[in-house]
């Protein structure tokens, strides 16, 4: 490859891998020095068309303590039929099926193109996907109208082996039984101000576990392909059926329900039991289907405010809590909410069931509390106004989304195991998922995120779904590594298609080693500043769910400036000799923009929105999370094609259209020339069919856009003036504010033209003043 940046695009496309060093130093003392800790963002599913379907086991080290899977960077005797581990240096005989191997016919996953391969695991049994409905009716009859729409839309768009279940609450919880054959509905109601355990739940609704088993070696049914999916038992219980069977019934049971008959006095909020009603879905799931592939999908209209897991009282004086609550320590609920919840998301975490939280409301409803369940099971996390949205009704129906063989683009109920070379060990990771709590010889014992294991476990995965897994090099000063080595690291996931089958996906990936003290170019050279603002992002982020704010932005602040101080090229003493290598030179911008965000300023932002945004950045792949660090800006004008411009009030000029994507919003900004124009009309007169077409370009490629995010992004309009123009202004780099018209670009300063952009009235610094400051503090010999 030609340059480091290729060899880093090709490695993603390729593994779904970027690292934050590509180079790596050869010891810890020199690692340390690097400031940006060893770390990956992965992909478990990232999506290639050209993976060979490989039909059979993989191939094990034989050393009890290692278990690496046969991969292209082993080294392999074709005459004797053995192979070397590249993790223990173990040496291992090839199994009998091999012996028609040759050097020129290799198994693929010998293949150097194949440093990804997933093996379908032929004798495995896996029962269909379970998707367990659990409807909140404390909402007015439109919205609820809206939401059984939905609701019965999806079930078209599920799997026809797919198993479902129905719960719905309000003040009581009800459980409903399908496939009765009485032809009368019937459900079961429980109180929504008392939990009930797993147990009870098994005695009062003699619920029986599916006779199946998960990934167990069973005998395969006659006339079924191997490989294929398995007609399932019948579930033993009545609550969760075959949609094939009951389809009609859900529908039907769907169209009829009514909103919670309780009433609710004059100023006081619905009874709502969204605590019991999920311990009772959770129960539900535990009992009958424990490692089962399945997802609850939780459908909520305002917060729990009765039973466990209440987050507010039933009296609308008193407001749900806010940051400024939670900080004086005056939000009474929360504790003992968090802890309910974050109960449930283990025990749901434990059997592979994924929580899905879709919120539509206009007040909160209680996300901080329930994050948890998402962020633990690796389930979505939705927000929005209301179920009778294009925002929701979009949203809703991507879950569902399909490949090209038709099948849904979701696997269930995945490990995600890390093997490193011993140079290399594994501090932790940053992401939906939890701890399995395997130690091995790779575990480091400082821990960075969820640390303290190799192995992590996600309920549900999706092609966008991308860890944060950070790595510590143990290998001491005085021990060199032998010339031309390289360090290893592989990825096992295993995880339940979407279409049955139990599948194992293997990546290695290996990089380079290099001596700090003679070649720190080589290492300085591999350095990337996209993935490493992506990895800094998650860490700051995990650190401010626990430290203070003004604490998070000082470690992000010493952090940048540290690097600065290491791999910048300066005299001492000298700002404006200050200058960063090629490779380095957008990271603090990026650092800049992460600062002023909705990730670490909580201003303006509730603590359900808080939550929301920190879910998204802690889920998404490197390109979505760099769009939510830096939104990304572009120009529609008269005078050529569109452009991305920079994310400054400069680029706000009159005679412009700016398109910005936060990957949250997509915003249409009309400037003040524009904005006139359009409100005279001028679009429908023939002779302004250029002007048309202009206001017409930045829609279609908005539409791209929304067409294809998940969530789907909420779309603005505005102009020049106009109120939802904050969005841009509290997004856009404030050089020209009303604190400094003199400003390069502003309306008096001598370099500006007649539409020098619009001033900002804000009290934040420019990124000017920022590089500024930080090249003073880099080049300082007293820092």
């Amino acid at each position: 490859m030609s340059t480091y940046a290729e060899f880093i695009e090709q490695q993603e496309s390729r593994d779904g891998v970027r690292f934050s060093w590509n180079v790596w130093p050869s010891s810890k003392l020199e690692a340390t020095r690097l400031v940006v800790p060893l770390g990956c963002l992965f992909t478990p599913l990232k999506e290639r068309l050209d993976l060979p379907p490989i039909q059979y086991d993989p191939v094990l080290c034989t050393r009890n303590t290692c278990r690496a899977i046969l991969n292209p960077l082993c080294q392999v005797d074709y005459r004797a039929k053995f192979w070397v581990c590249n993790f223990c240096f173990q040496r291992n005989p090839f199994p009998q099926q091999y012996a028609a191997m040759t050097e020129t016919c290799q198994p693929a996953e010998l293949i150097p193109q194949f440093s990804t391969i997933e093996y379908t695991i032929m004798r495995a049994t896996v029962p269909p996907p379970i998707f367990l409905y659990v409807i909140d009716t404390c909402m007015d009859v439109e919205e609820l109208g809206s939401l059984k729409e939905s609701l019965q839309l999806s079930l078209s768009l599920l799997p026809s082996n797919a198993l479902i279940g129905l719960i719905t609450f309000g003040k009581m919880v009800s459980v409903h039984e399908l496939g009765g054959q009485t032809g009368c509905a019937k459900s079961y109601v429980f109180r929504g101000t008392k939990d009930i355990s797993a147990k009870q739940l098994q005695e009062m609704l003699g619920l029986t576990r599916y006779a199946g088993g998960v990934g167990q070696g069973q005998p395969q049914q006659p006339g079924v392909p191997p490989g294929q999916a398995q007609r399932p038992q019948q579930p033993a219980n009545r609550f969760l059926q075959l949609l094939s069977s009951v389809d009609m019934q859900v529908t039907d049971l769907l169209g009829e329900l009514q909103r919670d008959p309780w009433g609710v006095p004059q100023g006081k909020r619905s009874l709502r039991s969204t605590g019991v009603a999920l311990s009772i879905a959770v129960g539900l799931l535990d009992c009958c289907f424990p490692g089962a592939g399945s997802r609850i999908m939780v459908f909520i209209n305002g917060p729990c405010s009765q039973g466990p897991g209440q987050v507010v009282n039933d009296d609308l004086k008193q407001p749900i809590r806010s940051h400024h609550d939670i900080e004086k320590d005056n939000a009474k609920y929360l504790k003992k909410a968090v802890k309910h919840y974050e109960a449930l998301a283990e025990r749901a975490a434990s059997s592979g069931h994924a929580i899905d939280i879709y919120s539509c409301a206009l007040d909160q409803t209680g996300l901080l509390e329930m994050k948890s369940c998402c962020n633990t099971t690796g389930g979505h996390m939705v927000m929005g106004d209301s179920f009778n949205s294009s925002l929701f009704k979009q949203t809703f129906q991507r879950v569902y989304n399909r490949n090209e063989h038709g099948e849904l683009r979701m696997g269930f109920n995945a490990s995600v195991e890390v093997k490193t070379s011993r140079e290399l060990k594994i501090n932790g990771a940053i992401g939906a998922c939890v701890s399995l709590g395997i130690k091995s010889s790779s575990v480091s014992e400082t821990e960075m995120g969820l640390g303290g294991t190799c192995q992590w476990k996600i309920c549900t995965l999706n092609p966008n779904a991308t860890l944060g897994i950070f790595f510590e090099i143990v290998n001491q000063h005085g021990a060199p590594i032998p010339q031309g080595g390289r360090g290893c690291i592989q990825f096992i996931t295993q995880y339940q298609h979407s279409s049955g089958q139990q599948r194992v996906r293997v990546t290695t990936v290996a990089r380079n080693w290099a001596d700090a003290t003679s070649n720190i170019y080589h290492i300085s050279a591999g350095f990337d500043q996209e993935c490493s603002a992506v990895l800094m992002a998650r860490l700051a982020v995990f650190r401010a769910e626990s430290d203070e704010g003004t604490d998070v932005l000082r470690w992000v602040d010493r952090m940048l400036i540290r690097l600065c101080q290491k791999f910048g090229e300066y005299s001492k003493d000298d700002p404006g000799s200050f200058r960063l290598p090629e490779n380095y030179t957008l990271y603090p911008q990026f650092i800049f923009h992460l600062r002023r965000s909705q990730f670490l300023q909580v201003f303006n932002n509730s603590p359900d929105e808080t939550t929301f945004y920190r879910h998204m950045l802690n889920r998404e792949d490197l390109t979505q999370s760099l769009i939510m660090i830096q939104p990304i800006l572009y120009s529609y004008s008269f005078n050529g094609p569109p452009e991305p411009v920079l994310l400054d009030t400069s680029s706000i000029q009159a005679d412009r259209i700016l398109l910005m994507d936060t990957f949250f919003q997509i915003l249409i900004f009309h400037g003040e020339t524009i904005a006139q124009w359009r409100a005279q009309r001028f679009q429908d007169l023939p002779e302004y069919e250029n002007f048309k077409q202009l206001l017409e370009a930045p829609v279609t490629d908005a539409q791209d856009i929304l067409q294809s995010r998940f969530p789907m992004p909420r779309y603005i309009d505005t102009e020049q003036g106009g109120s939802q123009a904050r969005f841009l202004l509290s997004k856009v780099n404030p050089s020209n504010t009303h604190n400094n018209p003199y400003a390069y670009g502003g309306p008096m300063s001598p370099n500006s033209d007649a539409s020098g952009g619009a001033p900002v009235l804000t009290d934040d610094v420019s990124l000017q003043v920022f590089m500024d400051h930080l090249k003073k503090l880099a080049v300082s010999s007293t820092a």
